[in-house]
Protein backbone atom coordinates (compact mmCIF):
# COMPACT_ATOMS: atom_id res chain seq x y z
CA UNK A 1 0.00 0.00 0.00
CA UNK A 2 2.67 2.00 1.30
CA UNK A 3 4.67 1.70 -2.13
CA UNK A 4 1.55 2.17 -4.21
CA UNK A 5 0.84 5.82 -3.18
CA UNK A 6 4.66 6.91 -3.19
CA UNK A 7 4.23 5.93 -6.39
CA UNK A 8 1.22 7.71 -7.19
CA UNK A 9 1.07 10.72 -8.93
CA UNK A 10 -1.98 12.79 -10.52
CA UNK A 11 -1.85 12.24 -14.05
CA UNK A 12 -4.49 15.45 -14.83
CA UNK A 13 -2.10 17.59 -12.72
CA UNK A 14 -1.47 20.22 -15.47
CA UNK A 15 -5.07 19.50 -16.95
CA UNK A 16 -6.50 21.27 -14.03
CA UNK A 17 -5.29 24.73 -16.47
CA UNK A 18 -8.16 23.52 -18.18
CA UNK A 19 -10.70 25.30 -16.16
CA UNK A 20 -8.39 28.40 -17.00
CA UNK A 21 -9.90 29.04 -20.53
CA UNK A 22 -13.18 29.68 -19.31
CA UNK A 23 -12.04 33.24 -18.09
CA UNK A 24 -10.10 33.42 -21.09
CA UNK A 25 -13.38 33.10 -23.25
CA UNK A 26 -14.12 36.58 -23.97
CA UNK A 27 -10.56 37.24 -25.60
CA UNK A 28 -10.82 33.62 -27.05
CA UNK A 29 -14.40 34.94 -28.56
CA UNK A 30 -13.16 38.27 -29.82
CA UNK A 31 -10.43 36.19 -31.93
CA UNK A 32 -12.76 33.74 -33.17
CA UNK A 33 -14.86 37.41 -34.58
CA UNK A 34 -11.61 38.60 -35.77
CA UNK A 35 -10.47 36.10 -37.91
CA UNK A 36 -13.74 34.00 -38.65
CA UNK A 37 -16.16 36.67 -38.59
CA UNK A 38 -19.21 35.04 -37.30
CA UNK A 39 -20.23 37.29 -34.59
CA UNK A 40 -21.62 33.55 -32.79
CA UNK A 41 -18.02 33.45 -31.74
CA UNK A 42 -19.08 36.42 -28.77
CA UNK A 43 -20.99 33.43 -26.98
CA UNK A 44 -17.42 31.28 -26.98
CA UNK A 45 -18.25 30.52 -23.41
CA UNK A 46 -21.72 29.32 -23.82
CA UNK A 47 -20.63 26.89 -26.98
CA UNK A 48 -17.78 25.51 -24.60
CA UNK A 49 -19.88 24.83 -21.78
CA UNK A 50 -23.30 23.45 -23.77
CA UNK A 51 -21.51 21.73 -26.34
CA UNK A 52 -18.10 21.12 -26.35
CA UNK A 53 -18.04 19.61 -22.82
CA UNK A 54 -20.78 17.52 -22.91
CA UNK A 55 -19.60 16.16 -26.38
CA UNK A 56 -15.82 15.81 -24.85
CA UNK A 57 -17.75 13.50 -21.73
CA UNK A 58 -19.45 11.74 -24.03
CA UNK A 59 -16.53 10.70 -25.45
CA UNK A 60 -13.90 10.64 -22.84
CA UNK A 61 -16.30 8.99 -20.39
CA UNK A 62 -16.00 9.06 -16.70
CA UNK A 63 -12.84 7.78 -14.79
CA UNK A 64 -13.31 6.86 -10.48
CA UNK A 65 -9.57 7.15 -9.74
CA UNK A 66 -9.08 8.77 -6.62
CA UNK A 67 -5.77 9.63 -4.99
CA UNK A 68 -4.71 6.76 -2.16
CA UNK A 69 -5.55 8.15 1.74
CA UNK A 70 -1.80 8.15 2.13
CA UNK A 71 -1.16 10.79 0.04
CA UNK A 72 -3.83 13.50 1.07
CA UNK A 73 -1.86 15.15 3.27
CA UNK A 74 0.99 15.92 0.54
CA UNK A 75 -1.44 16.47 -2.08
CA UNK A 76 -3.64 19.38 0.19
CA UNK A 77 -0.54 21.17 0.59
CA UNK A 78 0.71 21.59 -3.14
CA UNK A 79 0.34 25.32 -3.47
CA UNK A 80 0.29 24.15 -7.79
CA UNK A 81 -3.53 23.22 -7.09
CA UNK A 82 -4.63 26.71 -5.20
CA UNK A 83 -2.87 28.79 -7.97
CA UNK A 84 -4.97 27.11 -10.62
CA UNK A 85 -8.06 28.45 -8.70
CA UNK A 86 -6.36 31.98 -7.51
CA UNK A 87 -5.43 32.53 -11.23
CA UNK A 88 -9.23 32.07 -12.43
CA UNK A 89 -9.82 35.70 -10.32
CA UNK A 90 -7.45 38.44 -12.27
CA UNK A 91 -8.95 35.94 -15.86
CA UNK A 92 -12.11 36.92 -14.67
CA UNK A 93 -11.90 40.39 -14.17
CA UNK A 94 -9.59 41.38 -16.83
CA UNK A 95 -12.33 40.10 -19.15
CA UNK A 96 -14.75 41.58 -17.19
CA UNK A 97 -13.29 44.86 -18.71
CA UNK A 98 -12.34 43.66 -21.69
CA UNK A 99 -16.09 42.92 -22.48
CA UNK A 100 -17.28 46.13 -20.92
CA UNK A 101 -15.05 47.78 -23.51
CA UNK A 102 -16.20 45.64 -26.06
CA UNK A 103 -19.88 46.46 -25.40
CA UNK A 104 -18.89 50.22 -25.37
CA UNK A 105 -16.49 50.56 -28.63
CA UNK A 106 -16.88 47.09 -30.51
CA UNK A 107 -18.89 47.21 -33.73
CA UNK A 108 -21.71 45.22 -32.58
CA UNK A 109 -24.78 44.68 -32.88
CA UNK A 110 -27.53 43.78 -30.12
CA UNK A 111 -27.57 40.43 -30.50
CA UNK A 112 -23.56 39.86 -30.51
CA UNK A 113 -23.79 41.92 -27.40
CA UNK A 114 -26.21 39.40 -25.93
CA UNK A 115 -24.01 36.32 -27.12
CA UNK A 116 -21.25 38.60 -24.85
CA UNK A 117 -23.42 38.50 -22.19
CA UNK A 118 -24.20 34.95 -22.04
CA UNK A 119 -20.16 34.05 -22.26
CA UNK A 120 -19.43 36.95 -19.58
CA UNK A 121 -22.16 35.29 -17.37
CA UNK A 122 -20.59 31.25 -17.84
CA UNK A 123 -17.34 32.87 -16.76
CA UNK A 124 -19.47 34.59 -13.68
CA UNK A 125 -21.31 31.58 -13.11
CA UNK A 126 -17.93 29.09 -12.81
CA UNK A 127 -16.56 31.88 -10.88
CA UNK A 128 -18.93 31.47 -8.13
CA UNK A 129 -17.82 28.05 -8.09
CA UNK A 130 -14.22 29.34 -7.77
CA UNK A 131 -15.80 30.84 -4.76
CA UNK A 132 -17.32 27.98 -3.42
CA UNK A 133 -13.77 26.34 -3.87
CA UNK A 134 -12.18 29.32 -1.77
CA UNK A 135 -14.81 29.77 0.64
CA UNK A 136 -14.60 26.03 2.21
CA UNK A 137 -11.03 27.06 3.29
CA UNK A 138 -9.28 28.51 6.26
CA UNK A 139 -7.31 31.01 5.54
CA UNK A 140 -8.32 35.07 5.13
CA UNK A 141 -6.97 35.59 2.42
CA UNK A 142 -8.72 32.37 0.48
CA UNK A 143 -12.22 33.07 2.04
CA UNK A 144 -11.61 36.61 0.67
CA UNK A 145 -10.91 35.99 -2.47
CA UNK A 146 -14.01 34.01 -2.13
CA UNK A 147 -15.98 37.39 -1.90
CA UNK A 148 -14.21 39.01 -4.65
CA UNK A 149 -14.55 35.68 -7.02
CA UNK A 150 -18.54 36.57 -6.32
CA UNK A 151 -18.69 40.01 -6.60
CA UNK A 152 -19.27 40.12 -10.30
CA UNK A 153 -22.34 38.12 -10.04
CA UNK A 154 -23.56 40.25 -7.10
CA UNK A 155 -24.27 36.81 -5.05
CA UNK A 156 -22.20 37.95 -1.72
CA UNK A 157 -24.80 35.97 0.69
CA UNK A 158 -23.23 32.86 -1.24
CA UNK A 159 -20.49 33.19 1.38
CA UNK A 160 -22.26 32.85 3.99
CA UNK A 161 -25.15 30.64 3.10
CA UNK A 162 -23.61 27.50 1.82
CA UNK A 163 -20.87 26.96 4.77
CA UNK A 164 -23.55 27.84 7.30
CA UNK A 165 -26.56 26.91 5.85
CA UNK A 166 -26.61 25.21 3.07
CA UNK A 167 -24.35 21.89 4.36
CA UNK A 168 -25.75 21.97 7.42
CA UNK A 169 -29.64 21.40 5.94
CA UNK A 170 -28.45 19.58 3.18
CA UNK A 171 -31.04 16.95 1.78
CA UNK A 172 -33.51 17.44 3.93
CA UNK A 173 -36.93 19.76 3.90
CA UNK A 174 -35.52 22.67 5.27
CA UNK A 175 -32.61 23.15 2.67
CA UNK A 176 -33.79 25.79 -0.39
CA UNK A 177 -31.03 24.85 -1.85
CA UNK A 178 -32.00 21.26 -2.10
CA UNK A 179 -34.20 20.36 -5.13
CA UNK A 180 -37.80 18.41 -4.13
CA UNK A 181 -38.35 15.40 -6.21
CA UNK A 182 -40.87 16.42 -8.84
CA UNK A 183 -39.58 20.23 -8.94
CA UNK A 184 -38.34 21.65 -12.01
CA UNK A 185 -35.49 24.03 -12.12
CA UNK A 186 -37.69 26.89 -12.96
CA UNK A 187 -39.95 26.76 -9.21
CA UNK A 188 -36.17 25.89 -7.57
CA UNK A 189 -34.43 28.90 -8.63
CA UNK A 190 -36.53 31.60 -7.03
CA UNK A 191 -36.90 29.23 -3.63
CA UNK A 192 -33.55 28.96 -4.04
CA UNK A 193 -32.54 32.64 -4.45
CA UNK A 194 -34.75 33.77 -1.61
CA UNK A 195 -34.96 31.10 0.61
CA UNK A 196 -30.97 31.52 0.07
CA UNK A 197 -30.81 35.16 1.04
CA UNK A 198 -32.98 34.81 3.94
CA UNK A 199 -31.32 31.64 5.73
CA UNK A 200 -28.15 33.34 5.06
CA UNK A 201 -29.24 36.49 7.02
CA UNK A 202 -30.70 34.87 9.73
CA UNK A 203 -27.11 33.56 10.22
CA UNK A 204 -24.85 36.50 9.80
CA UNK A 205 -27.24 38.62 11.93
CA UNK A 206 -27.05 35.84 14.76
CA UNK A 207 -23.66 35.49 14.38
CA UNK A 208 -23.32 39.50 14.90
CA UNK A 209 -25.73 39.40 18.09
CA UNK A 210 -23.93 36.77 19.49
CA UNK A 211 -20.90 38.93 19.50
CA UNK A 212 -22.08 42.14 20.71
CA UNK A 213 -22.02 43.76 16.83
CA UNK A 214 -24.51 45.72 14.89
CA UNK A 215 -26.05 44.41 12.05
CA UNK A 216 -25.79 47.25 10.11
CA UNK A 217 -22.00 47.18 9.78
CA UNK A 218 -18.95 46.35 7.87
CA UNK A 219 -18.08 43.12 9.93
CA UNK A 220 -21.52 41.82 8.18
CA UNK A 221 -20.19 40.18 5.77
CA UNK A 222 -23.13 39.97 3.34
CA UNK A 223 -22.68 43.45 3.43
CA UNK A 224 -19.22 43.87 2.75
CA UNK A 225 -19.39 41.07 -0.39
CA UNK A 226 -22.07 43.24 -1.68
CA UNK A 227 -20.16 46.69 -1.10
CA UNK A 228 -17.64 44.75 -2.88
CA UNK A 229 -20.09 44.70 -6.01
CA UNK A 230 -20.99 47.89 -5.65
CA UNK A 231 -17.12 49.02 -6.36
CA UNK A 232 -16.67 46.99 -9.04
CA UNK A 233 -19.93 48.14 -10.97
CA UNK A 234 -19.26 51.56 -10.15
CA UNK A 235 -15.93 51.74 -11.40
CA UNK A 236 -16.87 50.06 -14.47
CA UNK A 237 -20.17 52.51 -14.88
CA UNK A 238 -17.38 55.42 -13.88
CA UNK A 239 -14.93 54.39 -16.91
CA UNK A 240 -17.31 53.09 -19.60
CA UNK A 241 -20.91 54.85 -19.14
CA UNK A 242 -23.98 54.00 -17.65
CA UNK A 243 -25.37 51.94 -20.72
CA UNK A 244 -22.78 49.05 -19.53
CA UNK A 245 -24.85 48.82 -16.33
CA UNK A 246 -27.72 46.47 -17.54
CA UNK A 247 -24.90 44.27 -19.47
CA UNK A 248 -23.55 44.07 -15.98
CA UNK A 249 -27.17 42.94 -14.82
CA UNK A 250 -28.03 40.15 -17.41
CA UNK A 251 -24.73 38.69 -17.03
CA UNK A 252 -25.17 38.30 -13.24
CA UNK A 253 -28.67 36.76 -13.52
CA UNK A 254 -26.85 34.28 -16.09
CA UNK A 255 -24.16 33.94 -13.49
CA UNK A 256 -26.68 33.27 -10.47
CA UNK A 257 -29.03 30.95 -12.95
CA UNK A 258 -25.98 28.78 -13.93
CA UNK A 259 -24.81 28.63 -10.31
CA UNK A 260 -28.30 27.63 -9.22
CA UNK A 261 -28.51 25.24 -11.86
CA UNK A 262 -25.81 23.35 -10.27
CA UNK A 263 -27.63 23.36 -6.84
CA UNK A 264 -30.54 22.06 -8.54
CA UNK A 265 -28.55 19.04 -9.84
CA UNK A 266 -26.79 18.72 -6.97
CA UNK A 267 -29.19 16.89 -4.22
CA UNK A 268 -32.47 16.42 -6.40
CA UNK A 269 -35.19 14.20 -5.11
CA UNK A 270 -32.75 13.01 -2.17
CA UNK A 271 -33.14 13.34 1.73
CA UNK A 272 -30.93 12.01 4.97
CA UNK A 273 -32.10 9.49 6.96
CA UNK A 274 -33.43 10.59 10.33
CA UNK A 275 -32.02 8.74 13.75
CA UNK A 276 -34.27 7.40 16.16
CA UNK A 277 -34.26 10.27 18.27
CA UNK A 278 -35.87 12.76 15.01
CA UNK A 279 -32.64 14.03 14.19
CA UNK A 280 -31.23 14.17 10.48
CA UNK A 281 -28.36 11.75 10.48
CA UNK A 282 -24.83 13.13 9.92
CA UNK A 283 -24.09 14.13 5.82
CA UNK A 284 -22.84 11.39 4.24
CA UNK A 285 -22.06 10.51 0.41
CA UNK A 286 -25.58 9.20 -0.72
CA UNK A 287 -26.86 12.69 0.11
CA UNK A 288 -25.78 14.34 -2.78
CA UNK A 289 -25.22 13.10 -6.74
CA UNK A 290 -21.61 11.83 -7.90
CA UNK A 291 -20.28 12.04 -11.25
CA UNK A 292 -17.31 11.17 -12.30
CA UNK A 293 -17.13 12.67 -16.04
CA UNK A 294 -13.02 13.70 -16.27
CA UNK A 295 -13.57 16.54 -18.37
CA UNK A 296 -16.38 18.84 -16.81
CA UNK A 297 -14.70 18.10 -13.49
CA UNK A 298 -12.01 19.37 -14.88
CA UNK A 299 -13.17 22.76 -16.26
CA UNK A 300 -15.43 23.06 -12.69
CA UNK A 301 -12.72 22.10 -10.11
CA UNK A 302 -14.01 18.66 -9.04
CA UNK A 303 -17.44 20.18 -7.92
CA UNK A 304 -19.20 16.78 -9.72
CA UNK A 305 -17.54 14.89 -6.75
CA UNK A 306 -20.37 17.04 -4.81
CA UNK A 307 -20.89 13.63 -2.75
CA UNK A 308 -17.49 13.51 -1.32
CA UNK A 309 -17.11 17.05 -0.97
CA UNK A 310 -20.29 17.07 1.81
CA UNK A 311 -19.15 14.49 3.55
CA UNK A 312 -15.49 16.01 3.97
CA UNK A 313 -16.11 19.31 3.09
CA UNK A 314 -12.45 20.80 4.12
CA UNK A 315 -11.16 18.62 1.73
CA UNK A 316 -9.72 20.36 -1.79
CA UNK A 317 -10.55 19.53 -4.97
CA UNK A 318 -7.59 18.05 -5.98
CA UNK A 319 -8.18 15.25 -3.18
CA UNK A 320 -11.51 14.40 -3.81
CA UNK A 321 -12.83 11.01 -3.64
CA UNK A 322 -15.32 9.07 -5.99
CA UNK A 323 -17.96 7.93 -3.85
CA UNK A 324 -19.09 4.35 -5.45
CA UNK A 325 -21.81 4.26 -2.78
CA UNK A 326 -23.76 7.76 -4.09
CA UNK A 327 -25.90 7.80 -6.45
CA UNK A 328 -24.76 8.55 -10.09
CA UNK A 329 -25.52 11.09 -12.46
CA UNK A 330 -25.73 9.67 -16.17
CA UNK A 331 -23.70 12.37 -17.38
CA UNK A 332 -21.19 15.29 -16.37
CA UNK A 333 -23.02 18.90 -15.04
CA UNK A 334 -23.04 20.44 -18.51
CA UNK A 335 -25.27 18.04 -19.85
CA UNK A 336 -27.12 18.14 -16.89
CA UNK A 337 -27.89 21.90 -17.13
CA UNK A 338 -29.34 21.75 -20.63
CA UNK A 339 -31.38 18.82 -19.40
CA UNK A 340 -32.43 20.58 -16.40
CA UNK A 341 -34.29 23.15 -18.53
CA UNK A 342 -36.50 21.47 -19.97
CA UNK A 343 -38.46 19.96 -16.94
CA UNK A 344 -40.45 16.78 -19.50
CA UNK A 345 -36.71 15.48 -20.43
CA UNK A 346 -35.06 16.12 -16.87
CA UNK A 347 -37.96 13.83 -15.10
CA UNK A 348 -37.72 11.57 -17.46
CA UNK A 349 -33.69 11.42 -17.31
CA UNK A 350 -33.95 11.84 -13.41
CA UNK A 351 -37.02 10.44 -11.74
CA UNK A 352 -36.81 6.86 -11.82
CA UNK A 353 -33.05 6.92 -10.68
CA UNK A 354 -34.63 9.13 -7.52
CA UNK A 355 -36.94 6.04 -6.97
CA UNK A 356 -34.48 3.55 -8.37
CA UNK A 357 -32.00 4.79 -5.84
CA UNK A 358 -34.43 4.98 -2.40
CA UNK A 359 -35.75 1.76 -3.56
CA UNK A 360 -39.52 3.53 -4.15
CA UNK A 361 -39.83 4.58 -0.34
CA UNK A 362 -41.61 7.80 -0.63
CA UNK A 363 -40.20 8.65 2.88
CA UNK A 364 -36.37 8.68 2.12
CA UNK A 365 -37.30 11.08 -0.72
CA UNK A 366 -37.06 14.74 -0.71
CA UNK A 367 -40.72 16.11 -1.75
CA UNK A 368 -42.67 19.00 -1.64
CA UNK A 369 -44.86 20.09 1.22
CA UNK A 370 -47.86 19.56 -0.51
CA UNK A 371 -46.64 15.85 -2.01
CA UNK A 372 -46.17 14.99 1.81
CA UNK A 373 -49.78 16.27 2.84
CA UNK A 374 -51.35 14.27 -0.26
CA UNK A 375 -49.05 11.37 0.78
CA UNK A 376 -50.51 11.58 4.63
CA UNK A 377 -53.79 12.39 3.51
CA UNK A 378 -53.83 8.96 1.01
CA UNK A 379 -51.82 7.39 3.65
CA UNK A 380 -54.90 7.91 6.42
CA UNK A 381 -57.40 7.03 4.16
CA UNK A 382 -56.20 3.69 3.65
CA UNK A 383 -56.13 2.90 7.16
Amino acid sequence: MMTAAYNWTDRRRYLWLCGLIVPLSPFLGYAMVDRLGPGMFWAFGSMVMAVVLPVIDVLRGSDSTSPPAEVYRKLDADRYYRWCVYLYLPLQYTGLVFACWCWTYAPMGTAERLALASTVAVVGGVGINAAHELGHRRTDRERFLSKIALAQSAYGHFYVEHNHGHHIRVATHDDPASARFGESYWRFVPRSIVGGFLSGWRYETGRLHRSGHRTLGWRNNILNAWAITVVLWAGLTTAFGLHVLPWLVLQAIGGVMILECANYIEHYGLLREKSPGGNYRRVTPRDSWNSDHVWSNLFLYHLQRHSDHHANPARRYQTLRSAPDAPQLPAGYATMCLLATIPPLWRRVMDKRVLAFQDDDFDRINLAPRDIRLRRAVSSDLS
